[in-house]
This record gives C-alpha cells, sequence and structure tokens, in this order.
C-alpha cells in the first residue's frame, strides 16, 4: 500500500471493509514458496531467504517460512540430533553416579591371555579404576569387586551406574544385583555411545596413550595390560579441564599425591639381587624392563626378560634413555623352539626305528 504525507507529517490511511470474497495472501505467498523449495531441489529455507534478501539470483520472490514438514525432506535428509558437548549435570558427591564401559577385545591378548580392560569413572572425581578380563563374562563379579573397594574408600554407597546397553551389562544376575543393592541404572539409547561420553573419551584416551607408551621405548604389545594399569596410574594424577585446580587423586582422596617416583615406562632397571639369593661371586644386579608400579607394594613392577618372570622390588637403578633389545630375546626363543623341535622330531625317529625293529 503506498499513501502520501499530509502536511502535518502524517501517513493517513483510510481502511475500508474487507471485500466479501477476501484471499489469504500469506497461504498464497507460503504455498510460493513451497514451490520453490521444490523448484531448488528442496534447497533449505534459509538458503532460500539468503537467496532473495541478498538478490544473489533473479527471478525470485519473497520467500515466507512455512511450519508445513515437508516429507521428502524428512525422507531424503533426516539425520540425528546433536549432542551437547557439555555435560548437563555434574555429580555433587563422590559415587552419586559411575561410568563404566568395556574396551576389546584387544590384539593381541596378553601373556595371561587378557583381551579386555574394564573402565570405572567416578564423576565426581573423575578417578578412573581399571579391571582386566579374559571374556566378557567376568564383568559382573569385577563391578562386586570394584563396588566393595570404593564403598568402603568413600564411605558411602554407588548411587547410580551408568553403561551402554552390552550384554555384558544388561545380564539378568547384573540387573537383580543393582535392584536389590539400590543401585539406579542409567542405559544408553542402542547405538548412542555419546550418551556415554565419560566412559567412551576415557578408554579411547587411555588407548592412545598406550600406544604411545609402548612403542616410546619398544615394548612388545603383548604388554598392554601393564601399560594401561601404568597409565591409569598416571592420569589419576594428573590435571582435567573437568576437575579444576586438583588431580583426580586429591579429588578423590584429599591428599596431594606425589610424584617424584615416576620413571618412563619400558625403561632398562637394574635390579638389586637379594643377598639370601646369591652366592659367592654372583652379580649383586640383573637388568630387567620396567612395568610401571606395584599396587600391592611401595616398590616397581619390573619384567625379566630372561628369564621371563616378574620382579617387585624398591631397589632399582634406571636407565630411562634406554630400552630392551627385545629382537634379540624373541630370536634366542626361535632358536629354542626349533632346538625343541628338532629334538622331538629325533626322538620321534629313533623311536620308529626301535618300532620297526621289534
Amino acid at each position: 500500500m503506498e499513501v502520501s504525507m499530509s502536511s502535518s507529517r502524517m501517513f493517513v490511511l483510510i481502511a475500508t471493509r474487507a471485500p466479501t470474497s477476501a484471499t489469504c495472501f500469506k497461504a498464497e505467498l507460503e504455498r510460493e514458496s513451497q514451490l520453490w523449495h521444490n523448484h531448488l531441489g528442496h534447497l533449505s529455507y534459509d538458503g532460500l531467504k539468503t537467496l532473495a534478501s541478498k538478490q544473489i539470483v533473479n527471478g525470485l520472490p519473497t520467500i515466507l517460512v512455512t511450519q508445513e514438514l515437508c516429507i521428502h525432506c524428512l525422507t531424503g535428509k533426516h539425520h540425528r540430533n546433536s549432542m551437547s558437548k557439555k555435560s548437563q549435570w555434574r555429580a555433587s558427591e563422590k559415587l552419586q553416579i559411575i561410568h563404566a564401559d568395556l574396551c576389546g577385545p584387544v590384539q593381541p591378548s596378553s601373556n595371561s591371555n587378557k583381551k579386555y580392560f574394564l573402565s570405572f569413572i567416578d564423576d565426581f572425581s573423575r578417578k578412573n579404576w581399571v579391571y582386566f578380563l579374559h571374556d566378557k563374562a567376568e564383568t559382573f563379579s569385577l563391578f562386586k569387586s570394584f563396588k566393595s573397594l570404593v564403598e568402603k574408600e568413600a564411605g558411602g554407597s554407588i548411587i547410580c551406574l551408568r553403561t551402554d546397553r552390552g550384554g555384558e551389562f544388561n545380564s539378568s544376575a547384573f540387573k537383580e544385583f543393582c535392584k536389590t543393592q539400590g543401585i539406579r541404572r542409567q542405559l544408553t539409547v542402542a547405538c548412542t555411545p555419546q550418551q556415554n561420553g565419560v566412559a567412551e573419551r576415557k578408554n579411547r584416551t587411555i588407548m592412545n596413550m598406550v600406544w604411545s607408551m609402548l612403542t616410546g621405548r619398544r615394548v612388545p604389545k603383548i604388554f598392554w595390560p601393564e601399560a594401561t594399569k601404568s597409565c591409569v596410574h598416571v592420569l589419576n594424577r594428573s590435571p582435567t579441564i573437568a576437575v579444576q585446580g586438583k588431580t583426580l587423586e586429591e579429588a578423590w582422596s584429599g591428599v596431594k599425591p606425589s610424584v617424584d617416583y615416576f620413571r618412563v615406562f619400558g625403561c632398562i632397571a637394574h635390579v638389586h639381587t637379594l643377598d639370601q639369593l646369591q652366592v659367592k661371586l654372583d652379580d649383586k644386579s640383573k637388568k630387567c624392563v620396567l612395568l610401571g608400579v606395584s599396587d600391592e607394594s611401595k616398590a616397581y613392577r619390573l619384567f625379566d626378560p630372561v628369564k621371563n618372570q616378574i620382579i617387585i622390588s624398591r631397589d632399582v637403578v634406571f636407565e630411562e634413555e634406554k630400552c630392551w633389545n627385545w629382537e634379540k630375546i624373541e630370536g634366542a626363543n626361535q632358536q629354542k623352539n626349533l632346538d625343541r623341535d628338532d629334538r622331538e622330531a629325533y626322538e620321534h625317529d629313533v623311536e620308529e626305528v626301535e618300532q620297526n625293529d621289534t
């Protein structure tokens, strides 16, 4: 509509009664917008409005966003809703929410045939606990062990457990145990691991760190459980965005941890041989490989590649810049296997000759 300005600088518009055959221009405009939406291959209405408002093209009329759903767009372009990158709620006390996830199978399996690791994370402190499994069926028994441990340490009870819908967490025995213990369950929607993002991201961080630690000193992959345990020990004494101003261990226990005993995983370690195990002129030290710290003793956990055994000791001297020559050990083991095969073949041939003579 267009009117002229009066002498008093007013724009006077005289409204008249609408004709009996009224036309809804808005509906016509919506239909035209829908038609142009189809013309342009179901381009989004934001894209249509940009073309019209900025006059990027010629011949496009005014676009009005319609409230009607385009079924064809839903059929061809429907996507999943985005997940919030920041948690909408955080626990205000320990054990209020425990995040759990099972990672594996990891290849190759360890010396003890462990193929999985199970991680638990306290939402309040974000401290991490890790357990190793031969198969998924052990998940339930390990959860009960973890529950007993943390509830005694924290002086409280687990209130809520958040996991995915894996069969190891959804067994009848697991559900019944949580029900009788008063543990509320939070399960992710099918094929939506993002809802258990705390545990998923932690497992990814652990595996990336384990790979770096193994390659850093060329440690064989079969030692991944030892690297994982050492990695979790370090992460619990490291900063994170989720807990400001303190480490995860301090947030859990209230005690500031010390890191002066940290050494490079997989480095050469010279271990003192106890006097009780020595005879005259024996070496007082043996060369081993560091596999982290002991869970039970205030000591280091070491591996003797020659005798293929674990040693727990606190009397250790480190060469952190050096690593073990594992290829030499593997070659010696292969030679031992060949010698054993030759001996068994010889014994088999002798046995056949004796039977023929008989």
